[in-house]
């Protein structure tokens, strides 16, 4: 053998080594890339709206940390809340206290991993928080009609997957994507994603499946779920069906009159 090829062998060993060694680090690793419980973006904001902090256990004997807030139980409609993949319940403060100017109920739940919460975040294991919450409302009185489900960012993965062939009042998808595969996919596209990822949430297999009203809002300026798939996700989502979907919103949408009159307007719809 030559020393040229040698030295091209040799090159292209290390190369592979190094693509192999990534592929198994983003193997290994991928739920710490996928979940930041300890996140925070939001920490000043305060609470506007009355809530009661209240404890759901899992059917894997979880106890996870919710925020509860009652209007009307009987007249009026109740969000269910499934928060992003970062951070924790009060992230979502500068949300939530627009929704005391909305005439509903809600219960912001908390993923194990998060919030203080025990466990680890994975894919089943948030499915079945999200069913958790559900037969909590459910003890409350709340009926299946009266639920509106809205999912955010990764939530909306878990929203899609639990608001499948169910009799929802309605569901509420901000900045979605259309499968974890997809989004991956488009972050590393040189890797094998769809055979390394643990977690795939495939919303767009799924979305077919909800024939409750739909409501997705995405920003055209998100640079963390790109918006074609939250306008994938609205072509495939079955009527009837809204968007809002503002030309200069990022990801981490601002909930500004226009998105709160988008949410207003989706849920008067409903009743």
């Amino acid at each position: 053998m030559s020393k040229k090829i040698k030295m091209i062998t040799i090159f292209f060993s290390i190369i592979i080594l190094i693509y192999l060694s990534i592929t198994a680090i983003l193997y290994f690793s991928q739920r710490n890339l996928l979940y930041h419980p300890s996140e925070n973006n939001y920490s000043d904001d305060q609470l506007t709206v009355t809530i009661e902090k209240v404890k759901i256990t899992t059917e894997d004997n979880l106890e996870l940390l919710a925020w509860y807030h009652e209007k009307d139980i009987i007249n009026s409609k109740t969000i269910l809340y499934l928060h992003g993949n970062a951070g924790s319940l009060e992230n979502r403060i500068h949300k939530i206290n627009n929704f005391e100017d909305i005439n509903i109920n809600f219960l912001l739940l908390a993923w194990r991993g998060f919030s203080g919460n025990k466990g680890q975040p994975n894919e089943q294991g948030l499915y079945k928080d999200a069913k958790a919450a559900i037969k909590w409302l459910k003890k409350k009185g709340v009926k299946d009609q009266n639920i509106i489900i809205y999912g955010e960012s990764l939530g909306t993965g878990i929203a899609t997957e639990i608001a499948q062939n169910k009799n929802y009042a309605g569901v509420i998808l901000e900045s979605p994507f259309t499968s974890m595969i997809e989004a991956g996919s488009s972050k590393y596209p040189i890797f094998p994603i769809k055979i390394l990822l643990k977690d795939k949430y495939e919303s767009d297999k799924k979305i077919k499946n909800i024939k409750s009203p739909i409501l997705i809002m995405h920003g055209e300026e998100d640079r963390i779920v790109p918006f074609r798939m939250g306008k994938k996700l609205y072509e495939l989502a079955n009527e009837p069906k809204y968007s809002y979907f503002p030309k200069y919103d990022d990801h981490m949408m601002e909930f500004n009159k226009d998105l709160i009159n988008s949410l207003n307007k989706f849920i008067k719809s409903l009743n």
